[in-house]
């Protein structure tokens, strides 16, 4: 699932929406995904969106952008030029579906609740999420990387979480993020 480092712009784009979606009535508790117009469209069952081909053949080459320099392989920090593609070597707790506009079902977190009151969110990680190495990805992992990104990301991030006013670990595989203001 990525490096040690477990958040990506994938994760924070996703954590984002999720931030954005946590104000919204529509969103279920316990559900496995976030909408902010209501029904999601894939049940809580489904084994892949109606536009990835399941069957799509294996192996190959992936070509970027080429002759674009850089000097980083963080994308999270404000100083160098991070290579292009990063994100692709990253899961993150939520990812947003493409044929459905600001939906996000649960990727490393298997189910998602919002607060009676709007001020928080809470997602329950899958067990068997692994980093690259085998090892176990904890809320303790999602947790270090959020107060890394306040405190020292790029000032993108550190605008894009202004609201976000802590995450704390509940055990192994349960995280929960606190906003500020009135949601």
């Amino acid at each position: 699932m990525g490096s040690r480092f477990a958040t990506t712009r994938r994760w924070t784009s996703a954590l984002f929406a999720a931030v954005a979606l946590a104000s919204s009535p529509a969103l279920a508790n316990g559900s496995h995904g976030l909408s902010i117009f209501g029904e999601l469209k894939y049940p809580a069952d489904f084994k892949h969106f109606d536009y990835v081909n399941p069957d799509a053949p294996k192996g190959g080459r992936m070509a970027t952008i080429g002759g674009i320099s850089f000097d980083s392989f963080n994308p999270f920090i404000l100083k160098g030029d991070s290579a292009a593609g990063l994100s692709l070597l990253f899961d993150s707790l939520v990812e947003a579906a493409q044929d459905e506009p600001d939906a996000a079902y649960g990727l490393v977190a298997h189910t998602i609740e919002r607060a009676a009151d709007g001020k928080s969110i809470t997602f329950h990680m899958r067990p068997e999420a692994r980093f690259s190495d085998g090892s176990p990805l904890t809320s303790a992992d999602v947790v270090f990387s959020f107060i890394t990104l306040k405190e020292k990301g790029h000032p993108s991030y550190r605008f894009a979480l202004r609201d976000v006013e802590k995450a704390e670990a509940d055990g192994a595989h349960k995280v929960t993020y606190y906003f500020t203001g009135n949601r």
